[in-house]
């Protein structure tokens, strides 16, 4: 790994800022590899120098990804005057990591929602011409048919004269999942909705090929590490 700056190395912990980190490194309560840090802007490697503040060993992540079962009533956004956002409800040690939303969920949508600091990784998720898949589960008014699943398997034009690429409709008990390998400004409502199927309660459960883990309330959020990859596999 690079050489990386001792106060970047501290502040990309959560723990501290890096003003933060100059005064810890200051007092003394720093050590890199067994001898006390002299000065904030030395170059260590993570991999190889063990970082200790107040003797505990530091844990350095570049990057971090957290699955998050985003509830209803929050705003995927890193700030809001007006509304509470999705970043409220981490813990402390994630507030100073520079974490934001990958992609966005409305409002008063559940589901997984990908928070991240990558933003390599970020545009790789949304952009439209990475075509990934992401699926929901929607409760709606009225019953789904052999024609409106037919129909959104060949594309569908919105009443403005929008155009949403082919995506799969299916039934199952107490509502739909569709799967949809874009992402148009509330697309899965507008779409139930020009086929006369309201959505009463929608939750996303799948981005690519990894499922919002089951167990993961709405708030409720664990980092994620290993199974990055199976976003851009094929379902």
């Amino acid at each position: 790994m690079p050489l990386i700056r001792l106060d970047k190395l501290i502040s990309d912990s959560g723990m501290y800022t890096r003003n933060e980190s100059h005064v810890l490194v200051k007092s003394g309560r720093v050590s890199i590899a067994g001898c006390i840090a002299i000065s904030p802007t030395e170059k260590v490697d993570p991999d190889i120098h063990e970082v200790k503040i107040d003797h505990k060993q530091l844990v350095y992540r570049k990057f971090v990804y957290i699955m998050m079962n985003k509830p209803q009533g929050f705003v995927s956004a890193t700030e809001d005057r007006h509304e509470q956002t999705v970043i409220a409800l981490l813990d402390e040690k994630y507030q100073k990591l520079g974490l934001f939303p990958a992609g966005r969920l409305d409002k008063d949508t559940e589901g997984f929602l990908l928070l991240t600091n990558d933003g390599d990784f970020a545009h790789r998720i949304t952009s439209p011409n990475k075509h990934i898949n992401k699926q929901y589960f929607a409760q709606i008014d009225g019953d789904v048919t052999d024609a409106d699943i037919d129909l959104f398997s060949k594309g569908l034009k919105l009443a403005d004269g929008t155009f949403c690429r082919p995506s799969v409709l299916e039934r199952t008990d107490g509502g739909v999942y569709l799967t949809l390998s874009e992402g148009k400004y509330h697309q899965v409502k507008r779409m139930l909705a020009a086929i006369g199927k309201p959505v009463k309660y929608l939750k996303r459960i799948s981005i690519g090929g990894l499922m919002l883990d089951d167990a993961l309330k709405p708030g409720q959020y664990k980092e994620i590490n290993a199974c990055l990859d199976c976003i851009f596999s094929k379902k």
